[in-house]
């Protein structure tokens, strides 16, 4: 159905109300002394607990998952290489780190190396650097760029070279090796280090889940007890998303040219026609305020009539629950919101949200559209969790979205290679959706500035449902695009104007964040620390098709 506008106060602010505080972009926490006591706390094991108790080991020896039973395999005839880790802090210090996350030096842990040895009942070696670490003095401010590393380099990415080896040691069913780099994990893991440490806390979780759980569906409690999107309440929640894209452009800068897209696609058409938005995203809501402004500035003044139709996640089988930034709390609605900021800004909105309506089963009667009005289509960070093979739910939706006939699709994904059963083993995808969230991790580290707070653990806590989420999930650019031409897509090329505006947003962000736009498919791609994170690409309905 269609929401109205709702009475109004003349005493109510849109603006403050959308922004809450016009200060309330840059946290407080950023530029001032903060107690240690604050940090948040929580541990995966009490002391008291063994490793063999959470990985339900059964009487024959061998691990049981969700989907298998692992027999071990005997290791002592054929020893394994050792696990090399570099840039491990000592395992003898404190196991819940206290202190932010530029307490870290690795220039000087890189002096100081001493391996430490673990040897196993079969032979096998564990070998882990031992480094000392160096506080920083008192509680300097920090700087907006960082230093770190740039191009493809995982040196000093020590939590995957832990986390990877032991989901394969769980695929291989070697007991002892698991064992062994549980215990190391264990000790390693904390929820207020730095990303390596975080990273550590959050894969020992999710392999834990993994090995303790009698089917699939149970994995996805892993995320019981955790802060999520869908366990704050909504006004945190909203005022938290706003936070994030400032300081973060995650989803800043895909939105913005997401929003200048449809800018670009107005300019081609008669001003005097109605514009339609059919969003399949996870901006809830977040992302339209800045169109709506940029809409009252274009050329001609904005569309007589602009309509928002939102298709909600559908909750079937509880898998939607469980992607990443999908599911937001419950009663949460940004309609009544939004249309009061319009109706200060004096644009004619109108807001359709469609609840538990399956992707699949979209159609122009369902949206409600018109061959008289600019339909244009945001599908952002939605379409990979849909199944790809047997069968293949992608391709069929974007035929359906064709069907609609819209002036303009906008698709935004993670490019991030298929992490789904159906494209490698469990080690794999594991390693695949660990490199996912160590992106994710370290660069929210460099935009919450190593500062712990409710709003960083929110986020973090949602995005590492990717580790035990396990369905489908991320492919890379180059088979969304040929996906995109079989249905009958041709790609278009930003406008100079898209690109401009987003590579100035960039600029305000970290200096290891790097815009590329790719001039053999038109995409514009964002990049963090010389590798992939997500994709934007415009496209219109191929005329020869």
């Amino acid at each position: 159905m269609t929401i109205d506008e709702p009475e109004t106060d003349p005493t109510f602010d849109p603006i403050s109300e959308w922004l809450a505080d016009p200060l309330s972009y840059i946290p407080s926490f950023l530029d001032e002394p903060y107690s240690l006591d604050d940090f948040y706390e929580e541990s995966w094991w009490s002391p008291s607990e063994s490793i063999n108790q959470e990985m339900h080991i059964n009487s024959n020896n061998s691990l049981t998952s969700f989907d298998t039973s692992l027999t071990v395999t005997p290791t002592s005839a054929t020893p394994l290489e050792p696990i090399i880790a570099s840039h491990l802090p000592p395992l003898d210090s404190p196991r819940k780190r206290k202190g932010n996350d530029s307490d870290y030096n690795f220039e000087a842990s890189r002096k100081n190396q001493n391996p430490r040895i673990y040897d196993t009942d079969d032979g096998e070696a564990i070998v882990v650097q031992r480094v000392t670490t160096r506080k920083t003095a008192g509680h300097k401010k920090a700087t907006h760029k960082s230093t770190g590393n740039n191009g493809n380099n995982r040196e000093g990415r020590w939590a995957e070279q832990l986390l990877n080896p032991c989901a394969a040691a769980i695929t291989a069913g070697n007991l002892n090796r698991v064992q062994h780099l549980f215990y190391v994990l264990q000790e390693l893991s904390s929820l207020n280090g730095d990303a390596n440490h975080r990273l550590a806390a959050r894969g020992l979780q999710a392999l834990t889940h993994y090995l303790s759980t009698p089917c699939s569906t149970s994995l996805i409690s892993a995320s019981a007890g955790i802060t999520t999107f869908a366990s704050t309440n909504p006004k945190f929640f909203k005022n938290s998303l706003i936070n994030f894209n400032d300081i973060s452009p995650w989803f800043r800068i895909p939105n913005s040219i997401a929003n200048s897209s449809i800018l670009q696609i107005l300019l081609k058409h008669d001003s005097s026609r109605n514009l339609h938005i059919l969003d399949i995203g996870v901006s809830h809501g977040v992302q339209w305020p800045t169109l709506l402004e940029e809409l009252t500035h274009r050329p001609g003044g904005p569309p007589p009539l602009v309509r928002l139709t939102v298709i909600t996640p559908t909750m079937e089988n509880d898998q939607q629950r469980h992607n990443p930034f999908v599911v937001g709390p419950g009663g949460y609605n940004f309609t009544v919101q939004l249309l009061a900021f319009a109706k200060e800004i004096n644009i004619n909105l109108q807001i359709n949200r469609l609840e538990n309506y399956p992707l699949q089963n979209l159609d122009s009667q369902l949206i409600n559209s018109s061959p008289d009005e600019i339909l244009v289509i945001c599908a952002q960070f939605r379409l990979h969790n849909l199944k790809h093979q047997n069968p293949d739910e992608r391709t069929e939706l974007l035929r359906i979205l064709k069907s609609l006939e819209p002036k303009g699709l906008v698709l935004s994904e993670n490019n991030m290679d298929c992490s789904c059963n159906s494209c490698s083993d469990f080690a794999t995808g594991f390693g695949r959706r660990v490199e996912y969230l160590w992106k994710f991790l370290e660069s929210t580290s460099v935009a919450y500035r190593g500062r712990e707070s409710e709003r960083r653990r929110m986020m973090e806590g949602e995005a590492a449902k990717a580790l035990t989420n396990m369905g489908e999930m991320n492919e890379r650019k180059e088979k969304w695009c040929e996906r995109m031409r079989t249905v009958g897509f041709a790609w278009e090329m930003f406008g100079a104007n898209v690109i401009d505006r987003a590579r100035a947003l960039l600029k305000k962000y970290d200096n290891n964040w790097e815009m590329r736009v790719d001039a053999q498919d038109g995409c514009v791609d964002l990049w963090w620390k010389g590798e992939p994170v997500s994709f934007c690409s415009l496209w219109k309905i191929d005329p020869t098709t």
